[in-house]
């Protein structure tokens, strides 16, 4: 599977896979079957309206309304409101992301609704499928214009089996930070990944990462100190989640 690092604004880096393919076509064919059902049952709404007031010129403009704008403009402002995702993205558990790991802002999203009908619509999805397949990134011309791709956001405690064997049960180890069970899974997958990218690439750049998350993660859990061995801290942080959480 393909992966990608992004550096958040935090100056952490975070691994993500790239979506694939066949999950973005999976994503865009349940936004399709949405839009087919939700235009079906506006249409029989609008009819009705036209048979209450009999005035076809009233119809067309609710029509436009309630029908064609919704369709139309579904997926920017899926992707606006619901942080790089609409339903089908989230059925698949893939967002949209800025490659810079800024958030993305309205312009972007809108360049690559625009780009939709370029990448999809006009070349019957093959400019997407050609670009996905074949940039690094596997950005469409909408991603590539915008700086974003499509990634997968599946959470996942990344441990060894060796990892879990050390660790049976809460009788034969005593967690040392129990607050730690308040924290979301999420968090926990950024220190792993940090701690994972600092034993593979031990210069300064992550030895500093390391530092400032310690002391991010001392301050939200509250500590008097910090612990001067920020690596086995955060080892320990998630040592007590898995045991705390299982």
């Amino acid at each position: 599977m393909q992966t990608i690092d992004i550096k958040t604004t935090q100056n952490v880096t975070i691994s993500y896979e790239l979506a694939g393919l066949l999950d973005r076509f999976l994503a865009f064919l349940i936004d399709a079957l949405i839009l087919v059902a939700g235009a079906f049952i506006l249409n029989l709404l609008v009819l009705w309206f036209y048979l209450a007031i009999q005035s076809s010129e009233t119809a067309e403009v609710i029509h436009m309304i309630i029908v064609f704008l919704p369709v139309t403009f579904y997926t920017l402002w899926s992707e606006t409101f619901f942080n790089g995702q609409t339903v089908g993205k989230m059925a698949l558990r893939i967002k949209v992301v800025k490659l810079d790991g800024k958030q993305l802002n309205f312009t972007d999203y809108l360049t690559r609704w625009a780009f939709r009908f370029v990448d999809i619509w006009l070349s019957f999805g093959g400019i997407a499928a050609i670009l996905v397949t074949s940039t690094e990134n596997g950005q469409r011309l909408g991603g590539l214009l915008s700086n974003s791709t499509v990634v997968r956001v599946r959470p996942k405690l990344k441990v060894t089996l060796k990892d879990i064997l050390k660790i049976n049960t809460k009788q034969n180890y005593e967690p040392v930070y129990p607050q730690i069970r308040e924290f979301r899974e999420e968090d926990l997958l950024l220190v792993k990944q940090t701690v994972d990218r600092f034993d593979k690439y031990k210069n300064e750049a992550h030895k500093e990462t390391i530092r400032e998350l310690s002391e991010r993660m001392a301050e939200q859990l509250q500590l008097e100190e910090i612990p001067k061995d920020h690596k086995k801290f955060l080892k320990t942080l998630i040592k007590d989640y898995i045991v705390l959480t299982r």
